[in-house]
């Protein structure tokens, strides 16, 4: 029933899969951190800044953002991202497609983590003379992480599922593959199986491994 598959890199379409969500993952932890900081930030500018991203960028289709970041960026712009290979540029583009949409979802995340940070512990910090970015950096963020590894685990997953978008604009990853395999064999149930399967693999010891650390770390109140 499955010998189709020897004709096609599975394992290599869910590599690139792989790759997609650990890039894009590390990229939306950075920046969501950044937004959320200027969300909770004393400059009105930069909170207005970083409300007005995340309410934007949240509500318009992943699929919008990769096929402007393929067709806006590099076709009209001519932005390759370092690269000639049409493939690799492609790869690129889909991570930074995926960073731009998902770290709105990644600031949410941290800034109910910020949230569970008792008011008094930051200005008991700003009555010892720590700047806001210490203050930030020192004691709200160490324990904002703390409370929000649930909620970021859960924006993992979604971001692994998010990862098939980027066949949109022909990277390699496993929705790619499905498509090939099912234009090219007569075995839809068999397909569908192999790359459920496959993602099955990716989330659930995600969410296991990542819902574990999530109670060790959380803290107690």
């Amino acid at each position: 029933m499955f010998d189709f598959l020897d004709k096609y890199d599975v394992l290599g379409a869910f590599w690139t899969t792989v790759q997609l969500t650990l890039l894009s993952a590390v990229g939306s932890l950075v920046w969501g951190t950044l937004l959320a900081a200027m969300r909770v930030g004393p400059v009105p500018l930069m909170r207005g800044f970083g409300t007005a991203y995340v309410n934007i960028v949240r509500n318009i289709p992943l699929t919008v953002i990769i096929l402007f970041a393929s067709l806006g960026l590099s076709n009209t712009l001519g932005v390759t991202l370092g690269s000639d290979k049409v493939d690799t540029t492609n790869f690129r583009l889909a991570v930074l497609g995926l960073i731009v949409y998902t770290s709105a979802f990644v600031c949410e995340a941290i800034r109910a983590g910020i949230n569970t940070v008792p008011v008094g512990q930051a200005e008991a910090a700003r009555a010892i003379g720590l700047s806001f970015t210490q203050v930030l950096g020192l004691v709200i963020l160490p324990q904002a992480f703390r409370a929000a590894v649930g909620p970021l685990a859960n924006v993992l997953i979604a971001l692994t599922k998010n990862t098939t978008v980027a066949a949109a604009i022909g990277v390699a990853e496993a929705a790619l593959l499905m498509k090939q395999m099912v234009e090219n064999e007569a075995q839809l149930l068999a397909i569908s199986a192999v790359i459920a399967f496959g993602f099955c693999c990716l989330t659930l010891p995600t969410g296991l491994i990542l819902g574990w650390v999530g109670k060790k770390v959380a803290v107690k109140r």
